[in-house]
């Protein structure tokens, strides 16, 4: 019988004869250097496995880096050998960064947790079997090398080797993102209408829905990062996920009632919360302006396809809002897959930044400088007043709040 289990708790005390590697950035000289640089516009491969095997955890982390380079870095996984990737997705999407803005997630597939002078670490859970060969790849679309002022790249790739050949039932792990950066809006609706809340307004066809995944197989879904920019202003979550199923045509098979509920909040959260399947780690501001991040794992739940699936969210109730959309859809399905549409390019998908943003990474750069100048010259005596200082202005910077961590550094700065 073949030993691979997909739920850990009711296994984790039962003995099998898999074998348990790691795949990391250690120091093969023994030394600590134990990162690798990913130099702009470089390719490197992380991982290079044969199988029959399965990754059941991936960590990363990089100190002070530029939060731009999350979209800048792509990764992606190729299983048995294919030529078209079954994971294309910028690396901070990945693992539920968004867009540029940090928050800790502590969910069940997914973790992000805080460490020093803006330094977060990731983690991803979500089982990847393959069957005779996986690979997994970083490449750095930046402008610079990966991993801001220390430029290096910390990971872990945890797996194991099977003892016998994957079941044939057993379906191989995808992810995909994908934005748009002004969602559009229904062609009937008038002027007066837009951005706005809209009760009576009709959608009976789902046609200009945002679209998170379009794809075929026989498979079934088990997640979504969902971003929403809302530079409408306002409530904006009025919007019911519509997800047509193989043969669907009117209604799909899911049709739920407003964004809120796929994510497990109340209505119009104003708070942002980090569970175990569902998540709204990312409410920018109080009125529902700027940045907006949510998850949802269907763990228990896997929304089942065999031909094909198309897995959409209205923007505003009958498509009325215009704002940005971003998002990354996972799920499993039996290969060959549909392949997917070329990624935006870098710029394209850089998200909306204050105009002096680039005057805001100097300034905390160089006050990291300084503070590490006076650290060596006054070793252990250096002030930790000071230090919780920087080190609350070093996370608002990554968080996104980037007026709060000026004024911060600003004052970090005239007490050096």
């Amino acid at each position: 019988m073949i030993r691979i289990q997909f739920n850990a708790f009711p296994n984790i005390c039962k003995l099998n004869s898999n074998s348990s590697y790691r795949v990391s950035s250690w120091d093969k000289t023994g030394r600590n250097i134990d990162f690798i640089q990913i130099k702009s516009n470089e390719t490197v491969n992380l991982a290079d496995i044969e199988g029959p095997g399965i990754i059941k955890h991936i960590y990363f982390t990089t100190i002070l880096p530029n939060p731009l380079e999350f979209r800048n870095a792509i990764i992606r996984m190729y299983w048995d050998n294919e030529k078209s990737p079954s994971v294309e997705v910028p690396l901070g999407d990945f693992f539920g960064v968004s867009n540029c803005r940090l928050r800790l997630i502590n969910s069940l597939m997914i973790s992000i947790f805080r460490g020093t002078s803006g330094s977060y670490g990731f983690n991803m859970y979500f089982p990847m079997p393959f069957s005779s060969h996986a690979k997994i790849e970083i490449e750095n679309q930046g402008r610079s090398t990966l991993g801001g002022y220390i430029t290096g790249f910390w990971y872990h790739i945890d797996y194991e080797k099977l003892d016998e050949a994957l079941p044939k039932n057993i379906a191989y792990f995808h992810a995909q993102w994908n934005r748009e950066k002004i969602t559009k809006i229904n062609e009937k609706i008038s002027e007066r209408k837009k951005n706005v809340q809209l009760w009576n307004g009709k959608n009976l066809t789902g046609v200009d829905n945002y679209v998170i995944l379009d794809t075929e197989g026989d498979g079934q879904l088990t997640g979504l990062v969902l971003n929403i920019d809302n530079l409408a202003g306002g409530w904006y979550g009025e919007g019911d996920d519509m997800i047509f199923i193989d043969d669907d045509t009117w209604p799909p098979s899911f049709h739920g009632t407003g964004s809120e509920e796929i994510f497990g909040g109340g209505a119009s959260p104003k708070h942002e919360y980090s569970g175990f399947y569902t998540g709204f780690h990312l409410i920018e501001n109080f009125d529902y302006s700027g940045n907006n991040g949510m998850y949802r794992w269907y763990v228990h739940d896997p929304i089942r396809f065999t031909k094909k699936i198309k897995w959409t969210i209205e923007h505003g109730h009958a498509n009325n809002f215009e704002n940005d959309y971003s998002s990354v859809a996972y799920w499993y399905q039996k290969e060959p897959h549909k392949d997917f549409d070329q990624i935006l390019k870098v710029k394209e998908r850089i998200p909306r930044l204050p105009d002096n943003f680039d005057q805001i990474w100097e300034e905390y750069i160089a006050t990291y400088t300084q503070i590490n100048a006076k650290k060596y010259q006054l070793k252990h005596a250096f002030p930790e007043k000071t230090d919780r200082l920087f080190q609350d202005a070093a996370h608002e910077f990554m968080q996104g709040k980037y007026q709060k961590a000026q004024i911060d550094l600003k004052n970090v700065r005239s007490i050096l």
